[in-house]
């Protein structure tokens, strides 16, 4: 044994408002470029993906209003917390989505930042707004279930 201690494993930061606020219709994994005072922040779980959007541009799909917290150890080089960052997809990817976006009224939204081997990851997801009569019945179905494996996992 060597002695030395293992590195804590960096687990996904996750848009939790997501699943309740948007029925979720198809999803997509894209890369992200980042700063290196960035990645360093996503490594130490500094990121929060809660109002948080993707807006198509014409150069791409950029994430917007993701807050990647300022590095402790940056120095005056240190990123921009609420930067637009831009998502590395195929273009063929990309138009397919503007085009479903467009036409029928969804809308695009991060689900969670990963990292993949070396890389960071977002996955997206073409989602459609629930209204209030809707996200209640979510949660109904949710309890429902809770109580259900409950249940059976008592008995």
């Amino acid at each position: 044994m060597s002695g030395k201690k293992k590195p804590a494993e960096f687990e996904a930061v996750v848009n939790r408002k997501a699943k309740r606020e948007y029925e979720i219709i198809e999803t997509l994994e894209a890369g992200i470029s980042l700063l290196g005072t960035e990645v360093k922040s996503l490594r130490a779980g500094r990121v929060s993906l809660a109002e948080s959007y993707v807006k198509p541009k014409s150069d791409g799909l950029w994430l917007e209003s993701a807050h990647f917290g300022e590095y402790s150890n940056g120095n005056v080089h240190n990123h921009d917390p609420l930067r637009s960052r831009r998502l590395l997809v195929h273009k063929a990817e990309s138009t397919k989505l503007l085009q479903r976006v467009r036409e029928k009224g969804l809308t695009l939204i991060p689900l969670r930042i990963y990292f993949s081997g070396k890389n960071a990851k977002v996955e997206i997801a073409l989602g459609r707004g629930r209204n209030i009569h809707d996200k209640r019945q979510v949660v109904k179905d949710r309890e429902a279930q809770r109580d259900v494996r409950r249940a059976t996992k008592g008995g």
